[in-house]
């Protein structure tokens, strides 16, 4: 198996934890690399991570590529047998991958070693999530009563939550665990699994590899808006911002579409 993969991606980081829980060998290219851009175009055409070539299968975006994770090697289950806790990872899943990571993105342009930017947030913006980050995690605290997981076991909404969480502490933004007591244990409990520590390890090692040496081997100025990242930032009133940054040249909006000319896969 063949991953197109980044260390610091929320949805490759989910996949990387899915493949590793299981047991799964597989080869991890780096595909957010300058250099491996028309690599990772071939395979998608969004130009996106995470995508998984299985022998003659390729398979993109992370909760596709969990299901067909789970349909193809079953065992460890990633997905509950009961179907209302079956419900409630999924749902887990899909608010991690689109309103936890909307927020935590859109916060981070000022903070990420990956983004190089010159400017400061516009006004309100830092402030808007962490009011709704904070409405998230009060969320997650009420679900958190099958503990130490979300779902009783260990699951794909601990492995989807996980990323999103951590990184708020990198951003200065840890959950207090005086107000989160329940998400404070099931960091704890998260922390101790050999999965999530080989992952802690795998990112900080690639910091320093990708960081300390030289320039970043990422774009650094244009950002990409998919539709949640976009949503976010327009419902809470920054238009005028993203316009702006669309008349710089700074945006990319992905197309599943592939290039005029070119044969779809």
């Amino acid at each position: 198996m063949r991953l197109y993969d980044n260390a610091f991606s929320p949805f490759a980081r989910k996949v990387r934890l899915v493949l590793d829980y299981k047991g799964l060998a597989f080869e991890s290219i780096d595909a957010l690399a300058l250099a491996q851009h028309r690599g990772l175009s071939g395979v998608n055409a969004r130009a996106e991570v995470p995508v998984l070539v299985d022998d003659d299968v390729t398979v993109v975006d992370s909760a596709d590529i969990v299901a067909y994770l789970e349909d193809r090697y079953p065992k460890p289950a990633v997905f509950p047998a009961s179907p209302a806790l079956r419900a409630k990872a999924r749902r887990w899943q899909r608010v991690a991958d689109t309103v936890f990571d909307s927020i935590v993105h859109d916060i981070s342009l000022w903070m990420w070693p990956t983004h190089q930017r010159p400017d400061r947030p516009p006004p309100g913006l830092i402030e808007a999530g962490q009011r709704d980050l904070t409405l998230l995690l009060e969320e997650l605290e009420n679900a958190l009563d099958l503990e130490p997981f979300v779902c009783g076991d260990l699951s794909v909404a601990d492995f989807a939550l996980f990323p999103h969480v951590s990184a708020m502490k990198t951003l200065g933004l840890a959950p207090d665990e005086r107000s989160f007591p329940r998400i404070a244990a099931w960091n704890r409990a998260m922390r101790q699994q050999p999965v999530i520590r080989e992952n802690l390890a795998h990112i900080k090692s690639t910091a320093i590899e990708k960081f300390s040496g030289g320039p970043s081997p990422y774009e650094g100025t244009k950002v990409v808006w998919r539709g949640d990242r976009l949503e976010w930032l327009l419902c809470n009133g920054f238009h005028e911002w993203w316009l702006a940054e669309l008349a710089a040249g700074r945006v990319i909006v992905p197309s599943s579409l592939p290039a005029r000319g070119q044969a779809a896969h």
